[in-house]
């Protein structure tokens, strides 16, 4: 079985390095934390002491990481880049979150050494990377997607090929901002619901099984003791965080601004979690905007 070096073992990647050894694949794991590190060892992952010594003779590297700086910072830049390091019938599967013009750009420069890279954001939240039900999204060539996706199967239910490099990452920004827009609107109707003497689980119910259903409402409920697995019944505690939502939202301003496409309803969606940011919720999951409207009434 192939060899996979996994960086980056946060909420998100320290599940999906736990279902590719599942899945029956060797993993090194390496990240900052020593307790992502001990975690991942429990798990059954072999520990690495840095990025290098994860991904020397790896068959495939996986990257889950914060921003585009960082996964620049880690392949090509740097005392020792990645790229000199990962052997050249290697893989690279980047599922961080990323400006699409840095996907582009550490791919063209892996392409220089013979090294393939894609880009392949996720979708499905800390639930998602535990049940092995994720969605990937990827940029690269057919070949590179073909050679991905017996890996990505191994953490994910549903993986789509969006394009070429840059793809993924373009994909990715646009279901992010609406998804942000229907979490906003469901905390709207929820919110005025509820203000109007209305059980928030009965008309949530209501609207699940009307026109107004969303994911956002149907599985992901953000008002309090509604949904018993859903982060809003656990103090809005893991989930997504409201500050990747905003970078997120950021990078969906960029791509919205290169290409001249209007997006007034994702410009309001972005001020509102922006606003609620400020107010000290970075931390909480993004279903936690219910608590801008509670603040605000």
């Amino acid at each position: 079985m192939a060899t996979i070096a996994f960086i980056g073992l946060g909420n998100m990647g320290g599940p999906m390095a736990a279902n590719l050894l599942k899945a029956g694949f060797s993993v090194r794991a390496f990240d900052r934390s020593p307790d992502a590190l001990d975690a991942a060892k429990s798990d059954g992952c072999e520990v690495a002491f840095s990025a290098q010594e994860a991904a020397d003779g790896a068959d495939f590297v996986i990257s889950m990481l914060p921003a585009g700086r960082h996964v620049r910072g880690l392949y090509a830049e740097g005392d020792t880049p990645l790229f000199e390091v990962i052997k050249p019938s290697a893989l690279v599967i980047d599922c961080s979150t990323i400006d699409a013009d840095t996907a582009r750009s550490v791919a063209a420069e892996g392409e220089t050494l013979g090294i393939g890279f894609v880009d392949a954001p996720v979708s499905g939240g800390v639930a998602g990377a535990q049940a092995g039900t994720l969605t990937f999204i990827v940029g690269g060539s057919d070949a590179q997607f073909a050679q991905a996706k017996p890996v990505l199967e191994a953490m994910g239910k549903n993986i789509f090929h969006a394009g070429g490099h840059g793809a993924g990452q373009v994909a990715k920004v646009c279901n992010n901002m609406l998804l942000s827009i229907l979490m906003a609107g469901t905390c709207e109707a929820i919110n005025m619901g509820v203000k109007n003497g209305l059980d928030p689980a009965v008309l949530s119910e209501i609207m699940k099984q009307s026109s107004g259903g969303n994911w956002a409402l149907n599985v992901y409920n953000p008002y309090p003791g509604v949904m018993d697995n859903a982060p809003a019944s656990k103090g809005y505690q893991g989930g997504f965080q409201v500050d990747l939502m905003i970078k997120d939202l950021g990078l969906a301003m960029d791509v919205s601004q290169n290409s001249a496409s209007p997006v007034p309803m994702g410009s309001a969606a972005r001020s509102l979690f922006t606003l609620h940011k400020a107010k000290g919720n970075g931390k909480l999951d993004f279903s936690s905007l219910m608590k801008l409207y509670h603040d605000e009434a």
